[in-house]
C-alpha cells in the first residue's frame, strides 16, 4: 500500500467534498457543475495512476543524491520533522512559483488552474507531468540530509494541508491569515483577474509570498480559470493542450527564440511575432463558462460510471504493491480510459458509442483476471457482470436521447 499521506487521505477528501455539496444545497449557492467536478477528479486520478511510474524515478534520484551528496545525516525526530515541514514548504513555494514563471513548467501545472469553478474538487485537479518539473526544487533537502522516506511523508503532509483551502464556503480568517495560507489567499491564486495573476504561491505558510513580493490580498471575488479557456472535459487532453500550443507557437521562431519561449514566462513571444502577450481583463457581464448541458439520463450515466471508476481506482491504489509492473500498466490504462469516457460522454463525442462497449467488455475481462482470479462464481466477478449489463441497457437508452448541441452555456461568473 502507498504510504503517501495524499493517498491515505483520499476517503477524507471525498467526505469533505460531500459536506461542501450539502452546504451548497442548504445555502442555495452554485459551487459544483457535473462536467467540471468530474474532470477535476479525473485529473487527480490520472495523476495518481501515472505517478506510480513517474514517482519511482523521481524518488530514486532523490535517494541517489541523499546517498552520495548529503552533507549531514539528519535523523527523524519530532523537531527535525518540524524543520523539514517548513523547509519542504519553502521548496514548494519556489517550485510552485517557477511553475507559473517558466513556460515549460507551466505545462505541468496549468491543469490545476483550468477549472472555472472553485470548490474542494479543484484541489484534486493535478497535472500528470508536474512532478517532473517540481522534483529538482526538493533536491537541496536530500543534500542537507533528509532521507527519502521522511521526505515523502512530510512533503505529503504539505500537500494534504492544501486541500481545504480550495473552497468558497470559508471567508476571511483573521490573525490566522497573517501566517498561514487560507481559502481567501488561495482564491486569489486561482483568479484570472490581471491583478491576481501569479500571486500567493504559498503551500502552507503565506509568509513566503510576503517575504518575496508575490502576496496579494483578496479584494473582489476572483473569476477563476486560465486566460485561454481549456473547453474540454477530457483529462488526457487537458494535460497535453499547453504542450501542443507551445509546439505550434514555436514553428515560426528562430532557434534561440524557441529556447527563450520555452523558459521565459508564459505569454512571451519574440518581437517579430508580436512580443509579450498582455493579460486580458475579465468582463463579468459577458463572461461565459464552458459547459455542456446534457439530459439527466446522460449525467446520471456519467456519474454512475465515474463511481465505478473511483472504486476501481481506490482498490488499485491501496493494493498496488501486489501488482506486477505489467499489471500496473494494464490497470492504469483502463482507469485512465474510464475517466476519459466519463468526460467525453458529456461532450457527446461520436466515437464514445463505438469505444464504450469495448471498455465495458474490457472491464469484465480485467475483473475476471484480477478480481475473481479466473473464478466465474466469484462475488466480485458476478457484481461486475451486473454492472456491465446495467451499463449496456443504459447506454442503449442514452444513445437514443436528444442532446444539446451547444458546448457553451452562459453561467454566472
Amino acid at each position: 500500500m502507498e504510504l503517501s499521506p495524499v493517498v491515505i487521505a483520499i476517503p477524507i477528501y471525498f467526505l469533505l467534498i460531500g459536506i461542501e455539496m450539502v452546504i451548497q444545497h442548504v445555502r442555495k449557492i452554485k459551487l459544483y457543475r457535473v462536467g467540471d467536478a468530474l474532470t477535476n477528479i479525473s485529473c487527480g486520478i490520472t495523476q495518481q495512476t501515472t505517478n506510480l511510474f513517474l514517482k519511482v524515478g523521481v524518488l530514486f534520484i532523490y535517494h541517489f543524491i541523499y546517498e552520495n551528496l548529503r552533507i549531514l545525516t539528519i535523523e527523524p525526530t519530532w523537531y527535525s520533522m518540524i524543520i523539514l515541514f517548513v523547509a519542504a514548504d519553502f521548496c514548494y513555494y519556489w517550485s510552485h512559483r517557477m511553475s507559473h514563471e517558466i513556460n515549460l513548467f507551466w505545462g505541468g501545472h496549468v491543469v490545476h488552474h483550468q477549472s472555472e469553478d472553485y470548490n474542494l474538487s479543484v484541489a484534486l485537479r493535478q497535472g500528470t507531468f508536474q512532478i517532473l518539473f517540481t522534483a529538482p526544487f526538493y533536491w537541496p533537502l536530500a543534500i542537507l540530509g533528509f532521507d527519502v522516506i521522511t521526505f515523502t511523508l512530510i512533503s505529503g503532509l504539505v500537500t494534504v494541508y492544501q486541500f481545504w483551502i480550495h473552497t468558497e464556503t470559508i471567508n476571511k480568517m483573521g490573525w490566522f491569515e497573517k501566517i498561514f495560507n487560507t481559502p481567501s489567499h488561495h482564491r486569489v491564486h486561482h483568479g484570472r483577474n490581471p491583478k491576481y495573476i501569479d500571486k500567493n504561491h504559498a503551500g502552507v505558510f503565506i509568509i513566503w509570498d510576503k517575504m518575496f513580493g508575490t502576496f496579494q490580498e483578496e479584494e473582489e471575488r476572483p473569476v477563476y480559470g486560465v486566460t485561454v479557456p481549456t473547453n474540454s472535459w477530457n483529462p488526457v487532453w487537458v494535460n497535453l493542450k499547453h504542450f501542443k500550443e507551445m509546439a505550434q507557437n514555436m514553428k515560426g521562431m528562430k532557434f534561440k527564440d524557441k529556447l527563450k519561449f520555452t523558459f521565459n514566462k508564459p505569454g512571451w513571444m519574440p518581437s517579430y511575432l508580436g512580443g509579450m502577450k498582455g493579460i486580458p481583463e475579465v468582463d463579468k457581464k459577458t463572461y461565459i463558462k464552458y459547459d455542456t448541458p446534457a439530459p439527466v439520463i446522460i449525467n446520471l450515466y456519467a456519474i454512475f460510471q465515474y463511481i465505478i471508476a473511483l472504486v476501481v481506482t481506490a482498490l488499485f491504489l491501496f493494493n498496488e504493491g501486489q501488482f506486477s509492473l505489467l499489471e500496473k500498466i494494464i490497470m492504469s490504462t483502463f482507469i485512465i480510459w474510464s475517466v476519459v469516457h466519463t468526460g467525453i460522454i458529456l461532450e457527446k463525442k461520436k466515437w464514445f458509442y463505438i469505444l464504450e462497449p469495448l471498455r465495458i467488455i474490457s472491464g469484465v475481462a480485467l475483473s475476471y483476471v484480477f478480481l475473481a482470479n479466473m473464478n466465474l462464481m466469484s462475488a466480485g466477478f458476478i457484481a461486475t457482470i451486473c454492472v456491465a449489463l446495467i451499463s449496456f441497457v443504459w447506454l442503449f437508452k442514452i444513445s437514443k436521447t436528444p442532446y444539446e448541441k451547444s458546448a457553451l452555456s452562459k453561467t454566472a461568473a
